[in-house]
């Protein structure tokens, strides 16, 4: 059972002069290891949300607590070094070079230089730019794209906790931002990293969250699996949002784990199997250009774990909607 990394007990927040709360009456556990997605529009509260989490802003009342801490009980100093921080304008230091810019943050906790340069040239290789070409460069010698890497690398630095990331992504070009989104599903899935991630692109946070949680008027309208919030919109105003996708998105943005029926005891060795994560649009593309009436659905060292009909898949179509297993 994974622990609760971040909780929040009935969090509001009320900025001066203002009457309206920008966030009101938040509960929510968020476990260790989880990508959570913080999908809204403009003013819905999603960013307050995520800054009250490493105290940018202080809740007006409730609590946040950080594996079961009140974090009003932590220096704030050495808690927020336990999370990184991710923002759209990457805010990379001008002046310093790549290595410099990530090795900020063990610098003020006085690694030694051996460490620090092997940590830096291990994030850079994580995050898919060559230590040798890119190390010694600064900011502006680099495109917005490979900005934003280094951005998540310096936010990886001392190895955090937690990973706030507030629409990232944003001010990328439609490419390079998905190529962005397929490293961050990778190293996510090999970190095992806590991350909340804001934006305000449905396909986005439907493709990156395990969970999502929708905000609207600072309230959270759901927070569920992209399935669910597909399959069992909570209310006329996530059924809203989620009609701006059309059927192939919700394909693309769905994984094989959200639909798959239980497995036969015995499985053909002959049927086509794909993994937990395939999307369910490349398994219907497999559907139609083959014939085969059903997918096996492998995870790992566990074997065959479910499978997929292409029955289901055709009705789901037909009926513009993904129907629940």
């Amino acid at each position: 059972m994974a622990r609760t990394a971040i909780e929040f007990r009935n969090v509001s927040k009320q900025y001066a002069n203002t009457s309206q709360y920008a966030v009101a009456g938040v509960n929510m556990r968020i476990s260790e290891g989880s990508f959570i997605t913080i999908l809204g529009t403009s003013g819905s509260g999603k960013t307050t949300l995520l800054k009250m989490v490493n105290r940018i802003y202080e809740a007006t009342s409730g609590e946040i607590l950080y594996f079961g801490e009140s974090i009003k009980n932590l220096k704030i100093e050495e808690y927020r070094r336990k999370i990184g921080y991710v923002i759209q304008q990457v805010g990379l230091f001008p002046h310093m070079t790549v290595e410099e810019n990530i090795g900020t943050i063990p610098q003020i906790l006085k690694w030694d230089t051996d460490t620090i340069a092997k940590r830096v040239d291990a994030l850079l290789e994580l995050v898919c730019l060559s230590p040798r070409e890119f190390k010694k460069r600064y900011p502006r010698q680099l495109s917005g794209g490979q900005q934003q890497r280094v951005g998540l690398a310096r936010a990886m630095a001392a190895d955090p906790d937690i990973m706030l990331m507030d629409e990232p992504f944003g001010a990328i070009d439609a490419i390079t931002r998905q190529n962005l989104q397929e490293e961050l599903i990778r190293i996510q899935r090999k970190l095992n990293k806590t991350i909340l991630f804001v934006t305000h692109d449905v396909s986005e946070a439907f493709k990156l969250g395990d969970k999502v949680v929708i905000m609207h008027e600072g309230e959270i309208q759901q927070f569920d699996t992209p399935y669910g919030i597909i399959s069992k919109p909570a209310n006329e105003y996530v059924a809203r949002l989620i009609a701006t996708q059309d059927i192939v998105q919700r394909l693309k943005v769905l994984k094989a784990q959200s639909v798959m029926l239980p497995v036969d005891a015995q499985v053909s060795d002959r049927a086509f199997r794909v993994g937990t994560e395939e999307s369910l649009h490349n398994i219907l593309t497999y559907f139609l250009e083959h014939d085969q009436n059903h997918v096996l659905v492998e995870d790992g060292g566990r074997g065959v774990v479910g499978k997929i009909t292409w029955e289901q898949l055709k009705v789901s179509t037909r009926q513009g909607e993904i129907l629940s297993a």
